[in-house]
């Protein structure tokens, strides 16, 4: 049996763009998805902290140090402009492996979306 347990976290981060009139996803600065070991078309969870909304989307790589933070498409429309969410991961393995695995979370900037020094 497997189960799905956080794999990793970004952890406050500030929406700075919605687009409509856009396929969908969610563009985050290429540093903050190295850091967080996502991966280009992975699929994520977006907690929204401003009015308690979480949708499914997936990641598309904005521009490096950008600290862009682009929610597109249909998901625009869950997320305002200056509102704070949590992306998350999950990963399917079995209890035993759930048990010593460890997620990757970030802490960036919540003003800046970019990773502290």
């Amino acid at each position: 049996m497997t189960i799905e347990v956080l794999r990793a976290k970004i952890h406050r981060i500030t929406v700075n763009q919605a687009e409509l009139n856009y396929i969908g996803s969610i563009q985050l600065d290429e540093d903050l998805i190295d850091a967080a070991g996502l991966v280009e078309g992975e699929k994520v969870q977006v907690l929204n902290i401003n009015n308690g909304e979480r949708l499914e989307t997936y990641v598309i790589k904005g521009e490096r140090g950008s600290g862009i933070v682009s929610l597109n498409g249909p998901a625009s429309r869950r997320a305002q402009v200056g509102d704070v969410v949590i992306v998350v991961a999950y990963g399917s393995m079995t209890i035993d492996e759930a048990r010593s695995f460890r997620p990757t979370i970030i802490f960036p900037d919540e003003q800046t979306n970019k990773l502290k020094s």
